[in-house]
Parts: C-alpha cells; sequence; structure tokens
C-alpha cells in the first residue's frame, strides 16, 4: 500500500518515537527470549492494545521467561500463578484478614496486583477459580469485603494452556476465552536457535535457567501507558472497518464452524491491527494488517464443526480458507 486510507493528525514524530521504543523492547526481550519473533510481537501487539492473551504450547519453550523479560523493559511488576485443582479464587485476588491486636481487618491483596501476571496452566483450576481472574481482567479491579481495589497500570494477563488433553484439566468456556484478545500459538524453536539456547544455558552456568539480567530497562509503565493511548488515537478508514466486519461475519455462515465469531471479535481485530500498524511504524491502518493478525483474533472465538476436528482440521485451517476468500480492499 503506498498511501495511508486515511491520515490520523497524530505528529509523525510521536509514532516514530513509538516505534523507536519498540524496536528497542523488541531487542531487549531479544537478549533473553531466543527466537520467537512472531511471538514476541504479538505480545507486544497485545500490550499496546491493553489486551489479554493466552498462550498455547507445550511446557518449557520459554514462556516465563518472555513475561519477565518485557515487564523488565518497562520497569513493571510482575508475578506468576500456576494453576492447579485446589486453587481459590482468594489464591488470586486476596483476602481480608483480622487483626487480632488492632481488632481490625486488614486486606492481603494477591499476585494479580501486579502490571503482568502469568497465570500458568490456566485450564487446570476449576470454573469458579478461572471466572475470578477473567473477571479481574474485564473490570481491571479487584473487590475484597464488598470494597473495590484498582489494578496497577498497565495490566496485561498471558495465560497459558497446554494443547495436550490430560487429566485434571478444566477447559475454558467460549464466553470466557472471548475475553482475550489473541491466543498466540508458540511452537518449538528452530535447530538453529535451539542450538543457540543450548549453548548460552550450557556454558559457565549453574542449572538450566535463562534469566533477565541483560535486559535493561528503557521506559516506565507510564511510557506503556502513553503508548496504549496512542494506538487507541489510530483512525481506521471505513474500508478497512469494513473489511475486518467482513471477516467477523463470514466466520459465522462458513461452511465447517459451527459458532463464529461474536461482536468483540470484530473489535478485537480492529484494536490488535492498530497496534500492529504501529509496530511496523506506520500512523495507519492497512488491510494487511488485520489480515495478519486476524488468526491470533479470532482462532480462540470459533468453535468447528465435531466432523472437521475428527478429519484433523483445525480453526487455523479454516480461518486461512475463509481470509483467502474475503475481499480485501485496495487502493
Amino acid at each position: 500500500m503506498s498511501e495511508p486510507f486515511v491520515s490520523t493528525g497524530i505528529p509523525q514524530e510521536k509514532i516514530m518515537e513509538a516505534h523507536t521504543i519498540v524496536q528497542r523492547m523488541r531487542a531487549e526481550i531479544g537478549k533473553a527470549v531466543i527466537g520467537q519473533v512472531e511471538i514476541v510481537d504479538q505480545v507486544l501487539i497485545a500490550l499496546f492494545a491493553a489486551g489479554h492473551v493466552l498462550i498455547e504450547g507445550v511446557p518449557g519453550l520459554g514462556k516465563t521467561l518472555l513475561v519477565r523479560a518485557i515487564a523488565k523493559t518497562f520497569n513493571g511488576n510482575f508475578s506468576r500463578i500456576q494453576f492447579t485443582p485446589d486453587l481459590m479464587p482468594s489464591d488470586i485476588t486476596g483476602h481480608a484478614m483480622y487483626n487480632l491486636q488492632s481488632e481490625q481487618f486488614h486486606v492481603r491483596k494477591g499476585p494479580v496486583f501486579t502490571n503482568l501476571l502469568l497465570a500458568d496452566e490456566v485450564n487446570r483450576a476449576p470454573a469458579k477459580t478461572q471466572a475470578a481472574l477473567l473477571e479481574v481482567m474485564q473490570e481491571n479491579q479487584v473487590t475484597i469485603e464488598g470494597q473495590g481495589y484498582a489494578l496497577s497500570l498497565p495490566f496485561m494477563t498471558l495465560a497459558t494452556q497446554n494443547p495436550i488433553e490430560q487429566e485434571g484439566t478444566y477447559p475454558l468456556p467460549e464466553a470466557q476465552l472471548d475475553r482475550f484478545l489473541l491466543k498466540v500459538l508458540i511452537g518449538y524453536p528452530s535447530r538453529d536457535e535451539e542450538r543457540l539456547m543450548l549453548n548460552q544455558v550450557t556454558s559457565d552456568r549453574i542449572g538450566d535457567a535463562l534469566n533477565v539480567e541483560n535486559v535493561s530497562t528503557i521506559v516506565s509503565p507510564a511510557t506503556v501507558q502513553a503508548m496504549q493511548r496512542l494506538v487507541s488515537l489510530l483512525r481506521v478508514d471505513e474500508r478497512v472497518r469494513d473489511y475486518a466486519l467482513d471477516i467477523v461475519r463470514a466466520t459465522r455462515e462458513w461452511p465447517g464452524i459451527a459458532v463464529g465469531a461474536g461482536p468483540r471479535g470484530g473489535i478485537a481485530l480492529i484494536r490488535a491491527a492498530r497496534a500492529a500498524a504501529l509496530l511496523q511504524g506506520r500512523d495507519f491502518v492497512t488491510p494487511d494488517d488485520v489480515k495478519v493478525i486476524a488468526p491470533a483474533a479470532l482462532r480462540h472465538r470459533l468453535t468447528l464443526d465435531p466432523d472437521l476436528e475428527i478429519e484433523g482440521h483445525d480453526s487455523d485451517d479454516v480461518l486461512k480458507a475463509l481470509l483467502d476468500k474475503v475481499d480485501s480492499p485496495r487502493q
């Protein structure tokens, strides 16, 4: 696309300043996270779009390391919750405790009071506990004993689930999956990336943990919030908006899809496309921004017909065919 679809009125120096910050964050994260460039970009898209991410992948692919590295680049607080079948909602949100000496109740805040929260294996906890986390994600506040406590901003949850069917799991219902801006699939590293990881971990180190000691803090949480506001101001041409709408509505009629994406899917698509444009240093959204981010924004909002799943197809297969057929606007 040689010309922007719409003029935002945002000074170009603001866009370039934000793009420089993105590049520096990528570089710093790359000091800890080897490879996984697309995954890093998708998580940054969610961060700057003020959304939450569901990450699916087998254990041991560096999800915790990625969250810690991102948190360190903007001096954000980081918490991790290991979801288990006996995890209670109060283990996430916190609870009130009675102090015998002062004869008063004191609130003990839970790990959700942070900037970046890693909810590991979220589908291992029962529905009541999952709902407590998802309510916090939606409201950005916690209610304890009838009193509301606001979370520190920016706040983002990165929830992980294992794609392999295992005993003791509680799959997230469709309505709860819809709360995540993106669902990101993280796979095995390439051979070269895995070799580099082997060399890095086994050279002059005790244990096998990768760390973030080389990652520098380059911005503040306030700067991340400013970039989120900037993303929200990026206008989207009506033709690009209609293209996103056409994609979402097509999922409701496409052969093989039992339940298509709801209105929140279109909203997520536009929000993520704006952040994707900023990552590219542009002040306008192109149809390609929408098309590239569509699988991550929609794959968890679809329910396939059982026959397709039995044949080995997944949401990405269907979305690829759908995106190839929906007409894209061009200048």
